[in-house]
């Protein structure tokens, strides 16, 4: 593949076949299960990025009504929406890449163990006479295609299950178009990823496994970001006085009127019923 000529790639294979071999040879696990630890160890690397990650996702949440009132003022012009936008960003502190930084991470992780299992037999010559099952007899061989056994059929479906769980957990819009979309994806993926390495999907499915159990940590660690609501203001709604003038100076409140003293109270004249005279 033309992928493959670029420089980096082989040394991101060479980096991946010393995890693997390391967990092999050192810790005595098969080559699937030095998979899965490869990939546990990725996902802990990478918890404080997706610490940022979930805060990142908290703070669209709760400015997205502001930000869908920008749109919306400058829906005519997309130019001067993204700087506002922008400006709005700056503003606020908040960082819309920081939700996709911990997948673009394992994106080198993905291509190198692609390229790994791909060359396997080069790359560890002595493989040959090794086990290369998961959970035998359901996963015979990694190293081949996931549709090339009934336990491949089984993988696909959990990764489908849990691509979906981990998408819910992840998932903070609540634009219906947006939430379909996020759990339909893995319907259509799965056609692509049937045709790659039965060890490739077993690294994915730990990911995914790995999101739902940090998706239902997070759910009782963090305090849930309440439901933003815009406040509707009708023409003859007053505003709001909040003590501030238009030029930025608060009003200063009059001072309170001294209580009256004894000798300044005033007096109380007494009026004298009339009499009336019987004639």
């Amino acid at each position: 593949m033309i992928l493959y000529a670029i420089p980096i790639i082989s040394q991101l294979e060479a980096v991946m076949r010393h995890v693997l071999n390391w967990f092999h040879s050192n810790l005595g696990l098969t080559w699937a299960w030095a998979i899965v630890a490869t990939t546990v160890v990725v996902r802990m690397l990478l918890v404080p990025l997706t610490i940022r990650q979930i805060h990142s996702m908290q703070n669209l949440q709760r400015h997205a009504p502001q930000m869908k009132e920008i749109q919306k003022k400058y829906k005519g012009d997309r130019q001067k929406q993204n700087e506002e936008l922008m400006k709005f960003y700056r503003e606020n502190n908040i960082n819309p890449a920081a939700s996709c930084l911990p997948m673009l991470l394992q994106l080198p992780v993905f291509i190198s163990l692609y390229y790994t299992l791909k060359h396997f037999s080069t790359n560890f010559p002595e493989s040959a006479h090794q086990n290369l099952s998961w959970l035998h007899p359901l996963i015979p061989d990694i190293t081949a295609h996931t549709t090339s056994f009934w336990g491949g059929y089984v993988l696909l479906v959990v990764y489908v299950a849990s691509q979906m769980a981990s998408s819910f957990f992840m998932m903070t819009t609540t634009d219906k178009t947006q939430r379909v979309l996020f759990m339909v994806m893995p319907l259509f993926f799965v056609f692509i990823i049937a045709r790659f390495p039965a060890g490739l999907v077993l690294y994915w499915v730990t990911t995914n496994l790995w999101t739902v159990g940090q998706g239902l940590i997070t759910r009782r660690l963090v305090a849930r970001t309440p439901t933003p609501v815009l406040e509707r203001r009708s023409s003859r709604t007053p505003p709001k006085d909040d003590g501030s003038s238009g030029n930025g100076a608060r009003r200063e409140s009059p001072p309170p009127k001294p209580a009256p003293s004894a000798s300044q109270q005033p007096r109380q004249v007494r009026r004298k019923k009339k009499r009336t005279s019987r004639r």
